[in-house]
């Protein structure tokens, strides 16, 4: 049902730009100020699209997919920002459940980028 080798793909993508931007966002505030909580939506989101649109066999399969892929890119990164105290414990449970639901909202629309591509758009 899963394909392991794209998720593993579009998880570690995901993985290593939300430590990218834990990191940036440590040493610029600007970053952590305004674009933080929006960034990690996005990339999860990009996580789940990359999913989506590699396995592209059902909307539902591509959201399961990606929701998963945005749930696991988003863990290590708020550890680590967590352990650089720029952001409360509090914000792991949020942090994850948002990331999550964006990777399953990116993983639906890369299906559809999916099919586009088939079409040849």
């Amino acid at each position: 049902m899963i394909d392991t080798r794209i998720l593993q793909r579009a998880a570690i993508v995901g993985t290593v730009l939300q430590l990218i931007l834990a990191v940036v966002s440590h040493f610029f505030p600007w970053v952590a100020d305004n674009l933080f909580m929006f960034g990690r939506m996005m990339i999860s989101a990009t996580a789940g699209y990359l999913y989506g649109m590699g396995f592209g066999r059902g909307y539902a399969v591509g959201a399961l997919g990606g929701t998963i892929a945005g749930g696991l890119c988003v863990v290590p990164a708020l550890a680590i920002s967590i352990m650089l105290n720029d952001t409360p414990a509090s914000m792991m449970a949020i942090g994850t459940g948002v990331s999550i639901l964006t990777g399953g909202v990116g993983g639906a629309f890369g299906h559809m980028a999916a099919i586009m591509r088939k079409l040849g758009f």
